[in-house]
């Protein structure tokens, strides 16, 4: 029997949407919405929104995001001047996946905490080892 290629598998992406927030005259925010008990269902006021994406095409684009930000640290650490003494030895980065399968890197401000981010940490390898 032949192996199904894992990048046909596909996989499931929950992402979520802000909730339409009107202002009043009064400067205050209030959240609108359809009051519809059978609404789709919420996290923290955010409507939760199911999606597929192929294997295939997270990968690609993660090897695209990867590549770009390797091209990115490693062009930074040829602008340190030697004499300094100084290596980029670590980065750290918050990314978040869209409903298409997007690889979205996330910027300051952004708050990761419960939004699902993923943290990729790339460490300097020892080249002796």
């Amino acid at each position: 029997m032949q192996e199904k290629d894992w990048g046909d598998d596909e996989l499931w992406i929950v992402t979520a949407t802000s909730p339409n927030i009107a202002e009043s005259p009064t400067g205050q925010k209030n959240v609108t919405g359809s009051g519809n008990p059978y609404a789709p269902p919420t996290v923290l006021g955010e409507e939760l929104k199911e999606s597929r994406v192929k294997a295939e095409t997270l990968a690609a684009q993660m090897s695209q995001f990867v590549r770009v930000i390797g091209r990115v640290f490693a062009d930074a650490q040829k602008q340190i001047n030697p004499e300094a003494g100084l290596q980029l030895d670590e980065v750290k980065l918050a990314v978040d996946i869209s409903a298409k399968g997007e690889i979205k890197l996330l910027g300051t401000g952004i708050e990761t905490s419960g939004k699902g981010a993923i943290e990729l940490k790339f460490k300097r390898v020892d080249p002796s080892k």
